[in-house]
């Protein structure tokens, strides 16, 4: 689930509705059930499933997260490439509305329109899902206001979801499996050293905030990349890191999460993941989010910042919100007596 960063659109014209919405999720989603909430007329959270032959069944699940925050009302679009023009599908699409209108009347949500769409590009078609005869074409995904919001706010827009995947995919295998044993090996050695935690802890802090201000020259080595793992699984420095998030060197800091996700094997994988989608939520990319917090989840479900965040995504927490959770960072810092970057000011777009 994410937020619309930007109201200006119009919800009684399916095609320019349609069109921006691979600007909030941030792909262009494909075999998908699309389902977005209105609040005082505007738009509010937007969640997507993939089609199946089950997602009726658990329909109700999805209703359920629409409803939390009471929405007016809601617009269901239906993306299917091979059976939008399809009349056997189109009874199925029929179906799949009809349970999904039922499913939100139950909690007090009304599905005002469903719409059937064979691609979310320019020129796509789209028509009623309940055969009201209304039809139409999709307007330029790449030419709505939210598009052009979404590239203002620095959020990359991805052809589709597989693409945005790969951003926290692992990109050598071989690394990643040698880096466990170099890992395991560090954190063997920590846990048979000295009495003075608080020492540790600080020079761990001050080698995640280095590390993360400095313009990378050359690939980390193994013995880096086990410090900065085994640094992250101190809760004070996890803690202290977030803030990083909210200061004047938060993109290279988002960036070098990025880089452990892609390299380190799980469970120290998580911790990475986390900080990455606090980053990215914090600025309000809410997709990128909710694929590092699924990754995260998946390599460690008990991960408690991780579920955290993906509680929040789901009940559509603004951004603005979650920054406020970095103060404690802060806090954490200066406990440990290490400097933070000054905290920067947000736009009124990133929520």
């Amino acid at each position: 689930m994410t937020t619309s960063p930007n109201p200006d659109f119009h919800l009684d014209h399916p095609g320019a509705l349609i069109a921006a919405i691979p600007a909030v999720l941030g792909f262009v989603p494909e075999n998908s059930l699309v389902l977005v909430t209105l609040d005082g007329g505007e738009l509010g959270a937007v969640m997507r499933v993939d089609l199946s032959d089950a997602l009726i069944e658990g329909i109700d699940c999805m209703a359920v997260a629409a409803a939390k925050n009471g929405p007016d009302a809601a617009i269901a679009v239906i993306v299917d490439d091979d059976g939008a023009a399809c009349r056997m599908c189109g009874d199925e699409h029929a179906l799949l509305s009809e349970a999904l209108t039922e499913a939100l009347d139950e909690r007090g949500v009304t599905l005002w329109a469903a719409h059937v769409v064979d691609r979310i590009a320019a020129g796509g078609r789209w028509h009623c899902a309940d055969g009201c005869g209304r039809n139409g074409l999709v307007e330029d995904p790449s030419a709505t206001p939210m598009a052009a919001a979404a590239v203002l706010d620095g959020r990359r827009l991805y052809q589709r979801r597989s693409d945005l995947q790969e951003v926290i995919a692992i990109v050598d295998p071989a690394r990643t499996a040698r880096l466990a044993v170099v890992i395991a090996a560090e954190a063997a050695t920590r846990a048979t050293g000295g009495p003075d935690a608080d020492g540790r802890t600080r020079a761990d802090a001050d080698v995640v905030i280095r590390t993360a201000l400095t313009e990378p020259s050359c690939e980390p080595t193994d013995a880096h990349l086990a410090r900065l793992a085994c640094a992250l699984t101190d809760p004070r420095v996890r803690d202290m890191s977030y803030a990083l998030a909210v200061g004047s060197h938060a993109g290279q800091a988002e960036a070098l999460w990025a880089m452990l996700a892609r390299i380190l094997p799980d469970p120290w994988r998580a911790d990475a993941l986390a900080l990455l989608a606090f980053s990215a939520y914090a600025r309000g990319d809410g997709p990128l989010a909710g694929i590092a917090l699924e990754v995260a989840l998946t390599g460690n479900p008990d991960h408690n910042m991780a579920g955290m965040l993906d509680e929040a995504l789901h009940n559509a927490m603004r951004p603005n919100q979650i920054r406020e959770l970095a103060l404690s960072g802060f806090r954490v810092a200066t406990r440990l007596g290490v400097a933070l970057p000054p905290r920067r000011t947000f736009g009124s777009r990133a929520g």
